[in-house]
């Protein structure tokens, strides 16, 4: 299947979830499949595609990367926040939303359509030690700081290690000499072929837009998507590529999922610490749509330049 197909099959998927809210899908349905997706899907992708990489020591290139895109943009949006007056909880939203990426329920499928499955491995060292690792921790602390809530060191802690996603990475590196016994591998490939249809219902069936609060919102809305869309890829390429002078697969999808739209997972924490949850909505309802159309067109222009 071409990759114009897959992001047919993308836009479908999405548009299904979209349909289910229209229908009347309520919310707690809603957070019943994110659970059963991070309980399942997630981790037997993450247990599959890591037990069966090589590791090598250029993986620190995926990994850094969501470090990298967080750092700077929450020194970026403490500084344009100053400048803008934006109120602490609109500048907390934004680190939590577009600091971070959706490296997985976007993602992966969209890796997958433009790269084919072999790059999903790159994917998931951009996600779990990533992403996730970076939202578990320096997430959770800028949360904490921006809503004045306090967290310690043990809650941050016990956060990391309630995640099933965590248990897969540990269990996929420790487990790695070990050759998976032909039923359990069957279930792990069953929940690999659930993850990318069900994120995206998932991902369809959360997009919700106002015109009011996009009216509200629309500078900080305008100056987060310009930094996940757009500034991220750009700062990432600027060091690896331009740099370092790195190339290939691994380096295109590193840079791909830099580029992804803003993290689901990112704004339910943010909802949870009462960061602009309007602002919260409206990122996501719009950046992951739009990244639909900007990942495709930013993937070309590195194959243009052969990157």
């Amino acid at each position: 299947m071409g990759s114009a197909s897959q992001l047919i099959w993308i836009a479908l998927w999405m548009s299904g979830g979209i349909a289910l809210r229209a229908l009347g899908l309520r919310a707690r349905a809603i957070d019943r499949l994110n659970r059963f997706i991070i309980w399942f899907p997630l981790p037997a992708t993450i247990l599959l595609e890591l037990h069966r990489l090589s590791w090598r020591g250029s993986y620190w290139v995926p990994i850094s990367m969501a470090w990298i895109v967080f750092v700077v943009g929450t020194a970026f949006f403490c500084v344009l926040g100053k400048i803008r007056k934006w109120p602490k909880h609109t500048i907390g939203a934004l680190v939590l939303t577009v600091a971070l990426g959706n490296t997985s329920f976007l993602g992966y499928p969209l890796i997958r359509a433009i790269y084919g499955e072999r790059a999903i491995q790159f994917a998931v060292l951009n996600d779990q030690p990533g992403s996730f690792l970076v939202l578990a921790t320096l997430g959770i602390i800028a949360a904490s700081y921006f809503s004045s809530r306090q967290s310690s060191v043990r809650a941050v802690l016990g956060r990391v290690l309630r995640f099933p996603p965590i248990w897969a990475t540990a269990l996929a590196f420790a487990l790695h000499p070990v050759r998976f016994p032909g039923p359990f591998e069957t279930l792990l490939g069953i929940g690999l072929n659930l993850l990318i249809p069900l994120a995206l219902i998932s991902i369809g069936a959360q997009l919700n837009f106002s015109k009011k609060q996009f009216e509200r919102e629309l500078s900080p809305l305008a100056f987060g998507l310009l930094y996940k869309l757009a500034i991220a890829p750009l700062i990432i390429a600027l060091i690896f590529v331009v740099g370092l002078g790195l190339r290939g697969e691994m380096i295109r999808v590193t840079l791909l999922e830099a580029a992804m739209g803003p993290m689901i997972t990112g704004t339910i924490v943010a909802r949870e610490y009462e960061l602009d949850p309007s602002l919260c909505s409206l990122i996501v309802t719009i950046g992951i749509p739009l990244c639909l159309i900007t990942v495709p067109l930013f993937a070309r222009i590195l194959a243009l330049f052969g990157t």
